[in-house]
């Protein structure tokens, strides 16, 4: 029987000499391309683990301002690897297996929590760029980001229910907040596809671009972003996160309280020269 132990898995990973992931870097910004478009970039052990990696070193990178999260080929992300699924289930069936639950715990934490973490914690404004199918922890990585843009022949896949499988990896925490619960119950129970028209109709994207444009605009929101002061989106992004969950009082003191740490920059200083003197 083929189990599933997650030291086993990380070195599995680790070990694949393929490269799953791409990185262009521009002036301020950079894209993180998920590269296995054969399977629809599905989440396997070595896709995450190179995927982890390098958004890892995008963040800590100082130059880089704004991350491009998108996939090659004509999907964003298939989501989890039904292979892995499957080694899940016979590692609980094993009768001499050890680690229980845990070790699918330790993934799901790990690696799909992790980067999920990695784009919501971040101090770095993630741009997902939906260029086809996103399904399943695809789906959850998306909805993470900070600013959602779809090709027009891309599709939100909420394969979870029909797997047997709750939403996921934030998931729920996205899906209520942005359409309310019984549309997110919808969402979860019916299982179809949503369009990126139909997406960005119920709120789930931001913008609907031409399949052939997707990347240009893209690009050009992360050249926005680059060139706006350092410290803005450094500051807005976690106030704006946090306050979502706020009462309006407790969300105003935030802000009061942040906005004066604006003021003692040069950036704001000469931003503000700037204006009256336009004047």
């Amino acid at each position: 029987m083929t189990t599933m132990n997650y030291e086993e898995l990380i070195e599995e990973g680790a070990a694949s000499a393929e490269r799953m992931v791409e990185v262009e870097r521009a002036d301020g910004y950079a894209i993180l391309r998920m590269n296995d478009p054969a399977k629809l970039n599905v989440l396997s052990a070595a896709l995450m683990l190179q995927l982890r990696d390098a958004a890892a070193e995008l963040v800590a990178d100082r130059e880089v301002r704004a991350i491009v999260l998108t996939g090659a080929g004509n999907g964003f992300s298939a989501g989890g690897d039904l292979r892995m699924m499957k080694r899940a289930t016979e590692h609980l069936k094993d009768p001499d297996g050890e680690g229980g639950s845990y070790e699918i715990w330790r993934w799901i934490r790990e690696q799909f929590g992790g980067m999920a973490r990695t784009i919501a914690n971040s101090d770095k404004a993630f741009i997902a760029a939906v260029n086809g199918p996103a399904a399943g922890v695809g789906l959850a990585f998306a909805l993470s980001c900070d600013i959602i843009l779809a090709a027009e022949r891309a599709v939100l896949v909420p394969a979870f229910g029909r797997l047997g499988l709750i939403p996921e990896v934030g998931t729920s925490w996205a899906l209520t907040r942005r359409v309310g619960y019984q549309r997110a119950f919808e969402f979860y129970v019916g299982g179809e596809h949503v369009t990126a028209a139909e997406a960005a109709e119920l709120g789930l994207v931001n913008h609907v671009v031409p399949d052939a444009e997707l990347l240009d605009v893209a690009r050009s929101w992360g050249e926005r972003i680059a060139a706006l002061p350092p410290h803005s989106v450094r500051m807005a992004k976690p106030l704006l996160r946090s306050v979502a969950d706020m009462p309006w009082e407790q969300a105003l003191r935030m802000e009061e309280f942040a906005e004066p740490n604006c003021f003692t920059t040069a950036a704001f200083a000469d931003n503000v020269e700037a204006l009256l003197g336009s004047r």
